[in-house]
């Protein structure tokens, strides 16, 4: 089992589950968790490879993208909890999407933040020069070409520090496995183009964000169960860029839900 933690509330039956993205770990969430564990239960985890979950898969295994996310909805079963709200960041967000495909009815609310929902051209052609490359330049310059690309901004500059600080954390061999999944990862995200979730959808997303913003946008106008907020003054990494603004959205759609009021 993939390592995760619970922070239980002394009166909430309200559980929220976060969901880092590819190359971070639960540590992502730091802006979020004190403000989160004040109005909910909580649970953190570090996906496959990931983090302290990074001790528990061997250097060979291979990975398949819907056993990444079976592995979150195995926590909620080893915890009794029938469901929760996911919040996800980047990569995260497709996991998440990938659970209520594979368990639907257990979220009671998703809340996707910087939004990964399709690889255009731009982001199609980092991942086939990454694969390229991959066995000739270090992983480091492949990631940092990416996290500049994804986070260009100096506005944003401490956001793209910590995301490269905890690619470095990953590993070459950990980043090659997520890299193959790349197919699964389109596959998926075509099909959830098309179907909506489960559940009601808020999309979080920066001004800044400008190879998602756009997409999501778009997506939005077609999808009946969702709903987008921008951030101003934010990045793709908005729950660090803005994390008073991402918290106090991200809690009021949950409570909003709920039915137990708002902020």
């Amino acid at each position: 089992m993939i390592y995760h933690k619970a922070f239980k509330h002394k009166k909430s039956d309200t559980w929220v589950v976060l969901v880092h993205g590819a190359g971070g770990s639960n540590a992502v969430w730091f802006k979020q968790l004190r403000d989160f564990k004040k109005h909910f239960n909580v649970i953190i985890v570090d996906l496959r490879g990931h983090g302290k979950s990074k001790a528990h898969y061997s250097k060979e295994e291979i990975y398949k993208f819907n056993e990444i996310a079976f592995d979150v909805i195995q926590i909620m079963d080893h915890l009794e909890i029938q469901k929760a709200h996911f919040v996800g960041i980047s990569l995260g967000c497709i996991i998440i999407r990938a659970i209520d495909k594979l368990a639907p009815g257990r979220a009671e609310s998703i809340i996707l933040g910087g939004a990964v929902i399709q690889f255009n051209k731009k982001i199609n052609w980092l991942c086939e020069t990454a694969k390229l490359l991959q066995s000739i330049l270090p992983y480091m310059w492949l990631y940092k070409i990416n996290a500049w690309i994804l986070i260009p901004s100096k506005k944003h500059a401490q956001s793209r520090k910590l995301f490269i600080q905890e690619a470095l954390k990953l590993g070459g061999r950990e980043f090659k496995k997520w890299l193959r999944m790349t197919t699964e990862i389109k596959e998926n995200l075509q099909e959830f183009l098309v179907k909506e979730a489960s559940a009601p959808v808020l999309y979080l997303m920066g001004d800044g964000d400008h190879m998602f913003l756009p997409m999501v946008t778009n997506l939005v106008k077609k999808h009946f169960n969702s709903q987008l907020e921008i951030i101003g003054n934010s990045g793709h990494v908005c729950n660090l860029d803005q994390p008073e603004v991402f918290n106090a959205r991200a809690i009021s759609f949950i409570k909003s839900i709920t039915g137990k009021g708002v902020l």
